[in-house]
């Protein structure tokens, strides 16, 4: 697989089979993966990996820690405007079109976000930190780190679902993989094999074209 098919093929899963991934296979994905690119060498990623029983024993810790927890960063503006609101509100809708969740399920809805963190039923993620010294420009460098992640674990034959849902329980992921104070949260990944039955894997968000983002001078 090249670089421009594991682009065209990666996509967030969200539902996975009962497959098991090896720890080994995702240390591989993580070293390949430190070769993204980093300002001044920094390297600001500090990654948690959760698998086999400890994904057990977390998806208890997080079914048993019920108290209300401050988000550790707002996912989106509070005021999202165009064409940017439009392009959040489609895919929202296509996927719960996929789902047969209408909009006045509001239950049904809920019950659907609530998914995000049981990890879709995959059997492993990671969980990306950041020191909170970090700025801007460091963030970007894990986004960087992220994405060639995710690429790499295409090639690999494995499936992922990056998740900045978590942020919202950021104290409740920290609590179980014992990160220090100085470290936040910025989203966990999903990794396992796609359940190719499951009607939501096969949404395909829709990108804007190049002439509506990019301009040639």
């Amino acid at each position: 697989m090249n670089v421009s098919e594991a682009v065209k093929n990666r996509k967030s899963i969200r539902a996975f089979l009962d497959k098991p991934v090896p720890n080994e296979l995702i240390r591989e994905l993580l070293q390949k993966a430190s070769r993204s690119p980093s300002g001044g060498n920094v390297q600001p990623w500090q990654v948690y990996v959760i698998n086999d029983t400890a994904m057990q024993d977390f998806h208890k810790h997080v079914a048993d820690s019920t108290e209300p927890e401050q988000a550790a960063y707002e996912i989106y503006p509070e005021s999202l405007k165009e064409p940017y609101r439009s392009s959040r509100f489609k895919v929202g809708e296509d996927m719960y079109a996929l789902l047969e969740i209408p909009r006045e399920d509001r239950g049904g809805r809920i019950r659907r976000l609530m998914e995000n963190y049981k990890c879709f039923g995959a059997p492993a993620a990671i969980f990306c930190y950041v020191d909170r010294q970090m700025g801007k420009p460091q963030w970007s460098d894990l986004g960087m780190f992220l994405q060639t992640f995710m690429l790499l674990a295409q090639e690999a034959g494995l499936s992922t679902c990056a998740q900045e849902a978590w942020a919202t329980r950021a104290d409740t992921v920290t609590r179980f993989v014992k990160a220090p104070d100085e470290l936040m949260l910025f989203c966990g990944v999903a990794i396992g094999h796609e359940d190719t039955s499951v009607a939501v894997n096969s949404l395909v968000s829709q990108r804007r074209p190049v002439e509506e983002f990019a301009t040639f001078i």
